[in-house]
């Protein structure tokens, strides 16, 4: 989907030295105790971008997940852990590079669809966003797989946009989307950086991506955590309704 007040999207397909390649791409992540998965995630990008892309690790793990990220040639800053979101919001801030792709490292998200993200983005989107839910999720905890789609729900209904997949780990987004919001959210950041930047008229894309059981234990208590999420969806798209309506001039 997108919307109209950014300016139309800059397809930058026919000009060669004008497409952004895997040297301008940083894929970052926060890792917690992820040792199983860890070296997996890092080995397939590697592969996919032929170790063209930076790799940024926001760890506060107790075994040997940011040695293993280091041994991969990935930057490794150590955090106490504070959330998901602390740890993503510090990850998606730390590059320079002018793309920046989320991911997690617990080895769901399919590293081989890199390429197809950065196509979309040089077709002139300004986030693209994997959409688990496409394709069924059948690996997805039943339990989860309806919460992503409540979320999305709900979403849909405050901000007036149909969306399918508010929760994923996995995007793309321009590094200058990154820099002009301020992110708020912890538990929530996932749904807080597709919802502001829609809302805010950014073109955004949800393409579908296939979605592996992940390897490890989650984190993540499904009912506190959803019940988090929840608030955060409601909470942004409410603060994003009313810094939309017009303001009366100070006297």
């Amino acid at each position: 989907m997108s919307s109209g007040e950014q300016p139309k999207m800059t397809d930058r397909t026919g000009d060669a030295d004008d497409r952004y390649t895997f040297e301008d791409v940083s894929v970052v992540m926060g890792t917690y105790n992820e040792e199983e998965a860890i070296g997996t995630v890092l080995a397939d990008i590697e592969d996919v971008t032929d170790g063209k892309a930076e790799v940024v690790c926001v760890d506060g793990s107790s075994d040997r997940t940011p040695e293993i990220a280091r041994e991969h040639g990935a930057t490794v800053i150590e955090q106490q852990p504070q959330g998901y979101g602390v740890a993503v919001h510090a990850a998606i801030t730390e590059p320079d590079r002018p793309i920046v792709v989320t991911t997690d490292c617990d080895d769901t998200y399919p590293m081989e669809q890199l390429p197809e993200f950065l196509e979309l983005i040089n077709q002139g989107y300004d986030v693209v966003s994997g959409d688990r839910l496409y394709h069924g999720a059948e690996a997805m905890p039943a339990f989860n797989r309806f919460g992503n789609h409540a979320f999305a729900a709900i979403a849909s209904l405050l901000m007036g946009t149909r969306v399918h997949d508010t929760t994923t780990g996995m995007r793309a987004y321009r590094r200058d989307v990154i820099e002009s919001i301020e992110w708020t959210e912890n538990t929530g950041l996932s749904a807080e950086l597709l919802i502001r930047p829609l809302m805010r008229g950014y073109n955004i894309r949800e393409h579908p991506i296939a979605y592996r059981e992940r390897a490890g234990e989650t984190k993540l208590d499904p009912l506190k955590g959803g019940a988090e999420i929840a608030r955060s969806i409601i909470k942004v798209s409410l603060e994003e309704r009313l810094r939309e309506l017009p303001h009366e001039p100070t006297q």
